[in-house]
């Protein structure tokens, strides 16, 4: 149990506008607790998260959901083989009446973007994202145009359908901060859903129900407080050595790049204010390793075959490292 301490950061207001997220969600989905903290946690962390899992445990529809309960511009992109990158970021358009060409934006000037199914567009449009993902902008015809904050994306993709799919780019990849692995429900919860199901008359009704809750002027405020969470000195060596061990472990062929270590830290604060402290404990750390890191490492092909999996080889590396007291 966790002993009572003074925090130097006012959490009330985040603890509040979390709870009110949880239940706004809770309307329609049912369980999928760790899913939510996840989200939750790049959203106050101002991070991109990758979303994987089969057909029908609810990716595109949590996150559907999560952006109804924010009051800010949502748009949806269903990634197709045949997509292009000016059908995402947009394109210049000639007008006859000027006789000049104006900038059309696409739907990515939005601030949470759904992007349905990422890994069926052609690495062409992929590599389209790089830039609006990392640095919220987008150029076109030498002219830089700026994404109104907050910008984050959340992206679908399904692990074993491969007709039609493209493995998605090392550095695309890298600027997700989480990739989030979404399994099978419990019995329990799977009930749940049979029960929810049954009673609902319509879940078009039922999303549509579902309030807005947090404002971006609030998800602003709520984001200076996460900057302003404790680090104690040994845990930036702790989330250093947890990364470095990645670049020197023999079942891997890819290491984690410094842009981990960085997700690593700004998501265990972000983590930290959710579980209502205003410190960081290594316990945080060990908690989103393997969200951070799963999609940033490659494997050998040797471990591979011995059907070793990403997760194995991060709960190794984390156990071996010693974590600080």
């Amino acid at each position: 149990m966790e002993q009572p301490f003074d925090t130097r950061v006012d959490l009330q207001s985040l603890k509040t506008a979390i709870d009110a997220i949880r239940s706004e969600v809770g309307k329609v989905i049912v369980g999928q607790h760790q899913t939510l903290d996840l989200l939750l946690t790049a959203l106050l962390a101002d991070g991109h998260v990758l979303i994987e899992g089969v057909p029908g445990v609810a990716k595109t529809l949590t996150a559907k959901l999560l952006a109804k309960t924010i009051s800010v511009q949502f748009s949806r992109v269903q990634f197709t083989p045949d997509l292009m990158p000016a059908d995402v970021l947009g394109t210049s358009v000639f007008s006859p009446k000027t006789a000049e060409f104006s900038f059309k934006p696409g739907p990515i000037f939005a601030n949470l973007v759904l992007i349905d199914e990422i890994n069926r567009a052609p690495a062409k449009t992929q590599a389209s994202l790089f830039e609006v993902m990392e640095e919220r902008q987008v150029t076109n015809d030498g002219t830089t145009y700026p994404l109104a904050p907050p910008f984050m994306v959340l992206a679908t993709q399904n692990p074993i359908e491969q007709e039609g799919t493209y493995r998605l780019p090392e550095a695309q990849l890298d600027r997700f901060l989480f990739k989030i692995v979404v399994g099978y429900p419990d019995q329990a919860d799977e009930v749940d859903i049979l029960r929810g199901h049954h009673q609902r008359r319509n879940l078009a009704d039922a999303i549509d129900a579902i309030d807005a809750v947090l404002a971006a002027d609030q998800l602003a405020d709520l984001r200076s407080k996460v900057h302003q969470v404790h680090v104690e000195d040994n845990l930036f060596d702790y989330i250093a050595q947890i990364v470095r061990s990645t670049r020197a472990n023999k079942s891997l062929y890819l290491g984690a790049s410094p842009r981990a270590a960085v997700a690593l830290l700004n998501s265990a604060k972000a983590l930290a204010t959710i579980r209502g402290r205003d410190f960081v404990t290594p316990e945080d750390v060990q908690e989103l390793a393997a969200p951070v890191l799963r999609h940033r490492i490659l494997l050998t092909p040797e471990r591979e075959m011995e059907g070793a999996t990403p997760d194995d080889v991060i709960a190794q590396l984390v156990q071996r490292v010693e974590v600080p007291r």
